[in-house]
């Protein structure tokens, strides 16, 4: 009984991560190696990548004319840059083993910043083995090379500035996440309340900005070619996706999926739950008086008391939050969206308070229904419900603002 309450102990101490996380990172390390090693390498989009990419180097600018046996390039410049620098040390994208164990590396690098944001976030060490158990995680990095591995990658780097107070470093690092994927855009409305909340509007605006004139910087070759063909491309709203890759709107039909009523709905849905959790639980605010700080700044002295508020896990969980919820409302999920997914949901799960039965649980099933290949109307339907679960989960577990609720338990310590 000792040691099974000394083992209990261990798991719920955030201490004792600063030993486990190594241990966690070495052993995943030999098993990301053994996974290139042993499981035959999956052709998807890299022979596409390496088509357009060649295509760039022999000049061609104008982005509608990038295109690949996939289809056209669908990603803006940072894509090309990163891609181009792969293209040229895998010898013109023939060396996939090459590229495979620059993607282990790229992984553990990933998963290094992960887990410095959930410690800092004071995140307990029994969640840390969820970050290392996907198999789906492990075939998206290693087995697939797609660029979400990238985007995600500095998605992790600006949090983990920002929790630093690092704020250009982290929107610089935001920035060229998105340079390599759209699919960021999802963390911006959380991004934008971390930086609001932190450092006031004015400074926040100039981020904003920042992060903007970067996206013109990279892009600038293209633009200058043919500027409509680059934005139309690179950032495509009103692509039609292909019932037959979803893996989160199946169970719903191909009918409904492909209407144009099933993708409003999902948009209302999305800034609906959106403007919810940001009067609510980020900003907690009416809309008038988040109208009323946007018009006129607070004081200096009520600045800085936001500011306190904004705390490691707080910028954790909001940006978390704000991507949990645009996959909720994603007009359809591919197998390469897991890498937004699955680093997310472990901590998500914890900070709303569920028993640690219950996060592994939640866990578990949607790990299961990603690894289920194609999709079925079942596991579509796990995917839709545990991301829901998590999103509400989240919700009623943060209704008690962070600073009372760690002032509970302080006061709780003190009086055991």
């Amino acid at each position: 009984m000792d040691l099974i309450k000394q083992a209990l102990n261990v798991a719920k101490d955030t201490r004792q991560t600063r030993w486990i996380c190594p241990l966690l990172l070495a052993g995943d390390a030999v098993l990301s190696i053994a996974v290139v090693l042993k499981i035959a390498y999956t052709e998807i989009d890299w022979i596409a990548y390496m088509q357009q990419i060649s295509q760039y180097v022999d000049g061609e600018r104008d982005y509608i004319k990038l295109y690949g046996d996939t289809g056209p390039l669908v990603y803006p410049a940072m894509h090309v840059y990163i891609y181009r620098f792969l293209y040229a040390i895998t010898n013109q994208g023939q060396d996939i083993k090459l590229a495979q164990y620059i993607f282990i590396g790229l992984y553990l690098a990933t998963l290094w910043l992960v887990m410095q944001c959930y410690r800092a976030a004071k995140v307990p060490p029994y969640v840390f083995p969820l970050l290392i158990l996907s198999k789906r995680l492990h075939s998206v990095f290693l087995l697939r090379l797609f660029n979400d591995c990238f985007a995600v990658f500095f998605l992790f780097l600006a949090i983990y500035c920002y929790q630093r107070r690092l704020w250009s470093v982290g929107s610089l690092a935001y920035s060229i996440g998105l340079g390599v994927k759209m699919s960021l855009l999802l963390a911006l409305p959380g991004i934008g309340v971390v930086l609001w909340q932190a450092i006031g509007r004015d400074r926040a605006l100039r981020q904003a900005m920042f992060i903007g004139q970067f996206q013109i910087l990279i892009g600038f070759p293209f633009l200058l070619k043919n500027p409509w063909g680059y934005l139309s491309r690179a950032f495509e709203f009103s692509r039609q996706f292909l019932f037959k890759w979803t893996v989160n709107w199946r169970f719903v039909g191909e009918e409904r999926f492909l209407s144009k009523h099933f993708a409003f709905v999902l948009l209302a849905g999305h800034m609906t739950v959106l403007g919810i959790f940001i009067c609510t639980r980020w900003l907690r605010m009416t809309p008038e008086e988040a109208v009323r700080y946007l018009i006129s700044p607070p004081p200096l002295q009520e600045q800085a008391k936001l500011a306190r508020k904004t705390t490691p896990s707080f910028i954790l969980a909001t940006i978390l939050t704000a991507v949990m919820i645009g996959c909720q409302f994603a007009r359809s999920l591919h197998y390469q969206f897991y890498a937004y997914i699955a680093w997310s949901m472990p901590f998500l799960l914890w900070r709303s308070g569920l028993h640690p039965v219950l996060v592994y649980l939640v866990w578990a099933a949607q790990e299961w229904a990603w690894n289920v290949y194609p999709s079925t109307d079942t596991s579509s339907l796990v995917v839709v419900v545990c991301i829901k679960a998590t999103v509400l989960s989240i919700w009623f577990g943060t209704e008690v603002p962070e600073d009372a609720r760690i002032a509970g338990q302080d006061k709780t310590e003190h009086v055991d």
